[in-house]
């Protein structure tokens, strides 16, 4: 398939009801189509990877097109000058997300993503990091003891920005942390404490919402991770955080 008949295929699955709810996030009315990611994925099934076509679906500005170039780009050729590109042309927090989770965290050194940008004041830049690390911390079985023990005092340190797209990720990777193990979930809490009691105004809305999450998790049988005792399948958990 090529850009045309993909952005026909995309015009062909189109609904209102999905349009409105791009449109919801910020997306202006005449960037998008009104495709579910599901039928997203979908086509990108059909349509296999490329990096060429990718770039063609991109920079057709069109949210859907973005969403399923994504999915086409080859992790093994691209560059992380393409990556800072296509990163600066994102406008909304779901195609931040879906940027880092199906793309950048399968890089083998997106690490190097994280280190760079929890240091940046662009907005999805900053939320990119944070979403990588939640992201690894939720995937990456791999992942060390210290690389883990490093996410939480970068979470600590470099966290301090007032934007909601920014704070919602940086709680959302504590909390990811958290649900690794009881070890991990006792040093993000203890992290969150120390940002609630010597924090700024941010520091103190994230460690808030994450310690909702993290004093309420348990441990049940047949799951690595542990899950929220508010769940269905968590309250009946065998062991608690307390």
């Amino acid at each position: 398939m090529d850009r045309k008949e993909i952005m026909e295929e995309l015009q062909s699955r189109a609904s209102e009801k999905y349009k409105a709810n791009v449109v919801r996030m910020g997306i202006p009315e005449g960037h998008c189509i009104g495709v579910s990611t599901g039928e997203v994925r979908a086509i990108a099934k059909k349509v296999g990877k490329c990096n060429e076509l990718a770039f063609e679906l991109w920079n057709t500005g069109y949210h859907e097109a973005k969403l399923l170039a994504v999915l086409v780009f080859d992790k093994k050729h691209i560059t992380h000058a393409d990556i800072e590109k296509l990163m600066d042309e994102v406008v909304s927090w779901d195609l931040c997300d879906h940027l880092c989770k199906n793309l950048i965290a399968k890089m083998n050194d997106y690490e190097e993503f994280i280190d760079k940008w929890s240091k940046s004041t662009h907005t999805y830049k900053k939320r990119a990091a944070y979403t990588l690390i939640a992201t690894a911390a939720v995937h990456n079985k791999k992942l060390s003891d210290d690389t883990l023990d490093g996410y939480l005092e970068r979470i600590k340190r470099d966290s301090d920005i007032e934007q909601d797209q920014v704070k919602k990720a940086v709680s959302w990777a504590l909390r990811e942390i958290g649900k690794r193990d009881f070890g991990f979930n006792e040093k993000a809490l203890l992290t969150a404490h120390e940002m609630l009691h010597g924090g700024n105004k941010a520091q103190i809305w994230v460690a808030k919402d994450a310690i909702k999450e993290l004093e309420n998790l348990v441990k049940v049988e047949g799951r690595a991770r542990l899950i929220s005792a508010k769940t269905q399948m968590g309250a009946g958990g065998c062991d608690s955080v307390e």
